[in-house]
């Protein structure tokens, strides 16, 4: 297998493949799914780095794509490969004030905009600093440009001025000068727990990526089609995106993450990665489904998922042959039941589903298994440019985050059970952050990745997130994401947050499932006018009650959810509850809704 430097794997790959479809995408304005080939993507990409050339971009600059995924932002990737620079991807949710850290942070002049809102937001922050952030480009051609804005671009108009260019040469001699360590991207840190860090991540950690992903992923091939859903400025999305273009795969470009049960069922992937947040859904709409059949139906979808447990978890996973009746019923199932169940959410053409970025509840992991639902379960970071370990395709661990992946070295700090990584797909430091940089790393070289487990052999378990211990009052400390996963499982709950630091027990804000919750109301004829008169009912919270208080039942008593408020409104990112990769903003939160919490700790 070759390992081609990401400068050049698009233009080699459209030798191999020409016509073929690298990529499918849905226009947004004519509700249609489009094709673009590899020999159209390799020129797309040619394109837009002449058209960077003539812009005066140089080696090294840094060039932000702050943009919905869509095939232009893949084309302003590559082409800032070719052209030696470094690709900056903001997340297309972010804030003026967000967008603005970045740019100045990065020293960004050239910035790629998705559509209306990330325009508008750009223009804001260049009217602050037109010296830092010069020009914006734009994707979507029916944004509207500000009166005063005399420096912006629509893209189609950008790349047609790099066809009028004299910069191909430019461009070539740029190619052939690439290096393995020259810096590929920076990706910006969420910010959960301070200012944002840009983790530079050179061209030798993709490399690296292709190569050990290559010796355990034997069964994923150019014929997998992998639908792009999480944001290309998530490292999850973009290492898979670039280890999927290395294979040869289609890319299914999802623009708009509401579509997405809609783009999944048109487009059938084979391969999608996602957060658990995704499965959780899907487990609580079957998990409905079983719940309220009855008689035989009822006992038939028992019994399939008995069985697939049965066959996947005991005996194929452990390397078994079933016995002759179980491999019967579950081929049965597997062609009636299981088969219906993953059409109606577009995934029968399964092949893997990595899932990680937070922890996914074993319950649900292992309910999804048990229905031949190839989710791998993985753990990584921005820092180590994903993977660090993943489930095999067999002998996996319901409740590890998998085995160790080659060339990945592994330990576990024995002062406080801290997840070390050292190998060659972990990042350098953050970008011009000395001091944050030397604090990343131990003495020998090992990435501190603030995360606590434990390693069995090769298989690797994460116990909690170290920054976001919770201590009692009591001294009790708390892992609030265990507490979270578990309890976040029952369909009646759609987000909730654990507050528990400094506290003298552990209480959380909850965002029901709206929905769900006026269902059983319904259901069971109590009475209301609007949904949060139902926050206060009786019934509703005994209910609610006995739920929580059954899925807590491995908890110790000092972990428990002694108290809870219903939230009339869910976490968001514009509300500042949630991080643009969707984690909860603790501290945020904390404040935001600190007279609720307060009054709860009173009483």
């Amino acid at each position: 297998m070759n390992y081609y430097h990401l400068s050049i794997l698009v233009h080699r790959q459209a030798i191999r493949y020409g016509k073929r479809t690298a990529l499918k995408y849905r226009n947004p304005y004519e509700k249609k799914w489009k094709n673009i080939s590899w020999r159209k993507f390799s020129e797309n990409v040619m394109k837009t780095a002449w058209a960077m050339a003539e812009t005066g971009v140089n080696e090294g600059d840094r060039i932000a794509v702050y943009s919905q995924n869509m095939p232009q932002y893949l084309f302003t990737d590559f082409a800032s490969y070719a052209n030696r620079c470094v690709s900056v991807p903001i997340y297309a949710t972010s804030s003026p004030a967000q967008v603005e850290y970045i740019i100045n942070d990065a020293n960004v002049e050239l910035l790629f905009a998705g559509e209306q809102f990330q325009y508008n937001n750009a223009f804001k922050v260049q009217q602050k600093a037109p010296s830092v952030l010069k020009k914006i480009i734009v994707f979507d051609n029916k944004v509207k440009f500000h009166p005063e804005d005399k420096t912006s671009v629509y893209f189609d108009d950008f790349i047609a001025s790099g066809e009028n260019s004299n910069t191909e040469v430019l461009v070539r001699v740029r190619i052939k000068s690439r290096q393995d360590d020259d810096v590929a991207c920076i990706i910006y840190t969420s910010g959960t727990t301070g200012e944002p860090k840009g983790v530079v991540i050179p061209h030798s950690c993709f490399l690296q990526v292709f190569r050990i992903h290559d010796m355990r992923l034997p069964m994923t091939s150019n014929k997998d089609v992998s639908m792009n859903f999480l944001p290309l400025a998530h490292i999850f999305e973009r290492a898979w995106t670039c280890y999927a273009l290395h294979k040869g795969m289609t890319i299914a470009i999802n623009q708009d993450a509401k579509e997405i049960q809609k783009s999944i069922r048109q487009i059938k992937p084979t391969i999608m990665c996602s957060v658990p947040r995704f499965w959780e859904k899907v487990y609580a709409g079957v998990h409905e489904k079983i719940s309220d059949s009855k008689g035989f139906m009822k006992w038939l979808y028992t019994n399939a998922v008995k069985t697939g447990k049965r066959y996947n978890l005991d005996y194929k996973n452990n390397g078994i042959r079933a016995p002759f009746g179980t491999r019967v019923k579950f081929f049965l199932y597997n062609n009636t039941v299981f088969h219906i169940l993953k059409m109606v959410v577009g995934i029968q053409n399964g092949n893997i589903f990595p899932c990680a970025g937070a922890p996914l509840s074993d319950s649900i992991n292992e309910f999804l298994q048990s229905v031949n639902i190839p989710v791998i379960v993985g753990y990584g970071l921005t820092e180590t440019c994903a993977t660090v370990s993943f489930y095999p395709e067999e002998g996996f661990v319901i409740g590890s985050i998998g085995k160790v992946m080659p060339e990945v070295d592994v330990k576990i700090d024995p002062l406080n059970n801290e997840i070390l990584v050292k190998g060659k797909t972990v990042t350098g430091g953050y970008y011009n952050k000395p001091e944050e940089t030397a604090k990343a790393f131990t003495e020998d070289g090992y990435f501190r990745t603030g995360d606590a487990g434990r390693l069995e052999g090769n298989v690797l378990y994460m116990t909690e997130r170290i920054k976001d211990l919770f201590k009692t009052a009591n001294g009790k400390y708390i892992a609030p994401q265990a507490i979270e996963t578990k309890v976040g499982e029952d369909k009646f709950i759609d987000m909730i947050a654990v507050i528990a630091d400094g506290r003298k027990f552990v209480s959380a804000l909850i965002v029901p499932d709206y929905g769900a919750l006026t269902d059983y109301a319904d259901t069971h004829g109590i009475q209301y006018d609007r949904v949060d008169d139902l926050f206060s009912n009786v019934d509703i919270l005994r209910m609610l009650d006995g739920r929580i208080e059954l899925l807590q039942a491995n908890f110790a008593p000092y972990e428990k959810i002694k108290k809870y408020r219903l939230l009339a409104e869910p976490f968001t990112i514009a509300g500042g509850e949630l991080t643009n990769t969707l984690k909860i903003k603790r501290k945020f939160v904390a404040g935001k809704y600190m007279d609720i919490i307060d009054k709860m700790y009173r009483e």
